[in-house]
């Protein structure tokens, strides 16, 4: 049997939401948008811990008004994020007990389901690492500088990432630890994957994500995200 581990997401500030409480404590289908993925990972066998890294100032909320509050018994631990993401990825994965892999996801994207997740696990266990992701449905253009078309790429390659990106944990972990030492890296590191990338070499598997898998980023986000919660629910209860 394979352990895995889930790090959640939850320190990021959601300034696009125009809003004064950061977006994934918003709630939606009345309660806070971190509940659903979370309640995802309590719900998946296989799934073992979850840790959850949270601004410093709010852990004592999250430990009180959510993992408390519905009684996530996997949350081993609630840790403080840093400046960039890779940084409060980085001290979830030194927070992790003895697991064989590890799911690293967005607090901010509420609709996974065990399906996805299943997905996952049978794919990174074969490959090591693995990103769920769905085709691109629009045409992509690569700009330069000066904000002019210079290449378009074939649409059938264009993937749009989605979370958890899950890996190897030992990987993943050996990984993040040079990145971290190569302090004067000016790579703009934009998920988990790219790190994986540049220091372990093995090749990252995609795995058909789902289009419903959208992250609250702006205020657009909503009310999909709400009719996608609602529909899950609405499921769930019959």
């Amino acid at each position: 049997m394979q352990d895995f581990a889930a790090i959640v997401l939850s320190a990021g500030s959601g300034s696009r939401m125009n809003s004064e409480m950061p977006k994934q404590y918003m709630e939606l289908c009345g309660k806070p948008v971190l509940y659903y993925s979370l309640r995802c990972f309590e719900d998946c066998p296989f799934v073992k811990e979850i840790i959850i890294v949270a601004a410093e100032t709010d852990i004592c909320m999250v430990k009180t008004d959510i993992v408390d509050k519905y009684g996530f018994s996997k949350v081993k631990n609630v840790v403080a994020g840093g400046k960039e993401r890779y940084n409060s990825v980085f001290n979830g994965l030194t927070a992790i007990t003895d697991m064989d892999y590890v799911m690293i996801h967005d607090g901010a994207r509420a609709c996974i389901d065990g399906e996805l997740l299943d997905r996952i696990k049978d794919s990174v266990i074969r490959y090591k690492a693995c990103i769920p992701a769905v085709p691109s449905k629009d045409t992509v253009k690569i700009s330069d500088e000066e904000g002019f078309v210079k290449t378009t790429p074939d649409r059938k390659t264009v993937w749009n990432i989605q979370t958890p990106q899950t890996f190897e944990l030992s990987g993943i972990k050996d990984a993040f630890e040079k990145y971290m030492h190569d302090a004067g890296n000016d790579i703009n590191i934009t998920d988990d994957a790219m790190i994986w990338e540049l220091y372990d070499k093995r090749p990252v598997k995609i795995v058909m994500g789902d289009y419903c898998n959208i992250k609250l980023t702006t205020p657009e986000d909503i009310v999909p995200i709400e009719n996608i919660l609602k529909n899950s629910l609405t499921q769930y209860n019959t």
